[in-house]
């Protein structure tokens, strides 16, 4: 409903005055019948104006303006707050929006972070491993060649002592020949032969032995044995038929072939039984060194640190000593007699919760004016308690909302005659709560009736 505007071009508009109100509002008047019956005839009157109808009207016309001018002015509001509701809306959806945009930027920053990061571990364990497996490598090849190096040098070597040792052989076999030649005996020229070949026998079979690490001290003394008879005859000779150089020369080489032979042995079996070298062996006594030394440094330590604690232990046993003879000089007293009873020298924690008992027959600190005040504590708490509200059981209030009967009388009976129920004196029930009892009942029957029939 809208009304003309109180103003039109800045000039107050006159309201306009409508005398047929029910007209106006739309509604016929229903007009009496009045019979007819003569009346004299009015003097003629001056025209009256209605001042109260008129006023009415007015209120009316305000009253209608008012309303419609409220209704524009709600309609107004609530298109307004329609629109900043929207407006509202949309940027809460946009913020929305723009938050979801930023996650979702920095869930991919994040998933793409962790790709790389992934990445970057793989790589970096891939290289890893081909570094791992390059210095595996380099030490493989390190350690075969050490090992060709070795194999190679003592193949060199063994073949240099045998060379050395045939050498030897060639240089003293001339002397002995010459010693045991005798024109009426020619084979007697056998015997230096035999004998430098005994030594190269036994020297092989010290070498077998050693291969199959068995013994080899017997094989080695047979040769040396044999070296130091060719020896000996070379010196001999030489001397009664050639020169001392000669002599001495023989005598040496028939002792430095087996020797340095001996000496290669000598370097395979503390190989093969594993016999550390001068250098490990310094090494090995210097670590002991160490380690006894750290170790009695580190015993030291302890010494020290237990006499710190026995010296804080008897502090405290001297403090708590006297203490309890502040304390408790009647039960510290006893205690005494029954530590020496007991032939302890102290007081100790066994003698004093034995004297404790015997004077009051409880654990130590515990004493009978000590129950009686925990007693008496007690008993002012259980009242304490009683009185206090929030330990009081209360009374549990009824579910049921009103009562389902009428109240009794408050009038006193002369006889306590019990109420009878009458037709009407209880609310009915509701008709879903007598089907839902039905129900009820029906289905009870049945499970009744069902259970009788499976017995």
């Amino acid at each position: 409903m809208t009304t003309s505007p109180p103003q039109v071009n800045g000039h107050r508009r006159p309201l306009p005055v409508i005398t047929d109100w029910q007209a106006f509002l739309g509604t016929p008047a229903e007009q009496p019948v009045v019979e007819a019956t003569p009346q004299p005839e009015p003097a003629p009157a001056n025209p009256t104006v209605d001042l109260v109808a008129q006023a009415e009207a007015d209120a009316i016309r305000a009253k209608a303006y008012a309303d419609a001018e409220e209704q524009r002015i709600r309609a107004e509001a609530e298109a307004k707050a329609a629109e900043i509701k929207a407006v509202e809306e949309a940027r809460k959806l946009k913020l929305a929006n723009d938050k979801a945009q930023a996650r979702a930027i920095e869930e991919q920053a994040a998933r793409d972070a962790r790709i790389a990061e992934s990445e970057r571990k793989r790589a970096a364990a891939e290289r890893g491993q081909r570094d791992d497996e390059r210095v595996r490598q380099e030490q493989q090849q390190n350690e075969a060649a050490a090992e060709a190096d070795v194999a190679k040098a003592t193949k060199t070597w063994r073949k240099y002592a045998i060379a050395f040792y045939a050498v030897c052989a060639i240089v003293a076999l001339p002397v002995q020949v010459a010693a045991f030649w005798d024109r009426d005996a020619p084979w007697l020229v056998i015997a230096p032969l035999m004998l430098e070949g005994a030594a190269l026998v036994v020297t092989k079979g010290a070498a077998a032995a050693v291969a199959a690490n068995r013994p080899h001290w017997h094989y080695r003394t047979v040769a040396w044995m044999f070296a130091f008879i060719a020896a000996a005859i070379n010196l001999k000779h030489g001397l009664d038929a050639f020169d001392p150089a000669t002599a001495i020369g023989t005598a040496f080489a028939s002792l430095a072939g087996p020797g340095v032979w001996d000496l290669h042995e000598h370097g395979r079996i503390r190989k093969r039984d594993g016999v550390p070298t001068r250098r490990e062996r310094r090494a090995a006594k210097k670590a002991e060194k160490k380690q006894a030394a750290e170790q009695a440094a580190r015993e030291k330590r302890e010494a020290a640190r237990e006499e710190a604690r026995q010296k804080a232990m008897e502090a405290i046993d001297k403090r708590l000593a006297e203490q309890r003879a502040q304390e408790f000089p009647d039960e510290w007293k006893y205690a005494l007699k029954l530590a020496v009873a007991m032939g302890e020298t102290t007081v100790t924690d066994t003698v004093w919760a034995r004297a404790w008992d015997d004077m009051h027959a409880a654990k130590p600190g515990v004493t009978a004016t000590s129950i009686s005040t925990r007693n008496a504590a007690a008993v002012r708490m259980e009242r304490v308690l009683e009185r206090d509200p929030a330990n009081t059981p209360s009374k549990v209030k009824s579910s049921q909302r009103s009562a389902h009967l009428p109240p009794a009388g408050s009038k006193p009976r002369p006889k306590p005659v019990p109420p009878r129920r009458k037709r009407g004196d209880s609310t009915p029930f509701h008709p879903a709560a007598k089907r839902l009892a039905a129900e009820t009942a029906r289905r009870s029957t049945t499970v009744r009736i069902d259970t009788e029939e499976t017995r």
